[in-house]
């Protein structure tokens, strides 16, 4: 793959990752998957290397089994991992094209996995407010709590943020950034893939997450059992919301991922 830069887009389902493949994929220099028959065109199920989220409970649920956050130790990184994987993946690929993204909510605590299995990768993280992509999720995984979801979206970002201090190339993009400047987050994008021109912006949805943040004011506005319940969530993950850079008070709220994302030479 040395005429080509790898990319690996990741986020837990809900987080925005499919629209932001989708820019990507969208640019002259990128060649993303299409077309392929799998669900969201995700690289997880085109491949037979590591086990896709669903062997490990799907969405809601992955990020807690211990055997889905994969690092360069894992007995799953054999010798010829990187070759199989790019068996797989090739014929969905244009490769004349010299950028190639692989996008899949998994990538977000296999990250360490892939940049030792392909040493010069790049990855673009999607994090999400954790009580939109909660509420999103439900319908998805019906027999999970909110609480549960939201204890789901926790372990996985501090997975996420211990792994991110390793990777060489990162960037951690909020989706409430890109969705409030579509034009100058992907700008950062462009710039952090080197390419030349614009990524298209017209597939990012700016009010995607109206319909989410109304259940939650209703949570907290509603008779007494309910207001309780939103006040017994606050307390639980307003201090943990507060470090990833977020409020279940104030869901305007978004500043940057606490990990810093890096760039190496």
């Amino acid at each position: 793959m040395t005429d080509h830069r790898l990319v690996f887009v990741g986020g837990l389902h809900r987080s925005g990752t499919t629209p932001l493949a989708r820019c990507l994929a969208g640019h002259s220099q990128i060649s993303g998957f299409s077309g392929t028959g799998v669900e969201e065109d995700e690289g997880q199920h085109l491949q037979d290397v590591y086990p896709p989220a669903r062997a490990h409970g799907g969405p809601g649920r992955f990020a807690l089994a211990p055997a889905a956050h994969l690092t360069e130790t894992s007995p799953l990184l054999t010798p010829d991992a990187a070759e199989r994987l790019l068996a797989c993946w090739r014929p969905h690929w244009d490769l004349t094209r010299p950028v190639l993204v692989e996008k899949s909510p998994p990538n977000l605590v296999i990250s360490r996995f892939l940049q030792a299995a392909f040493g010069d990768a790049r990855f673009v993280m999607v994090v999400r407010h954790p009580v939109i992509v909660s509420l999103s999720t439900r319908k998805w995984a019906r027999l999970r709590s909110l609480r549960a979801l939201l204890d789901h979206w926790f372990a996985a970002h501090r997975t996420f943020e211990e792994d991110a201090a390793q990777l060489r190339r990162l960037l951690v993009v909020k989706y409430e950034h890109l969705v409030a400047d579509p034009a100058g987050t992907l700008a950062g994008i462009a710039e952090f893939l080197e390419l030349d021109g614009e990524l298209p912006a017209g597939g990012i949805d700016t009010r995607r997450s109206a319909g989410y943040e109304r259940q939650w004011a209703e949570l907290a506005g509603g008779g007494p059992v309910r207001r309780e319940r939103f006040r017994s969530l606050c307390r639980r993950y307003e201090a943990a919301a507060a470090h990833f850079g977020y409020s279940l008070v104030d869901l305007d709220r978004a500043d940057p991922f606490p990990v810093g994302s890096t760039s190496a030479s």
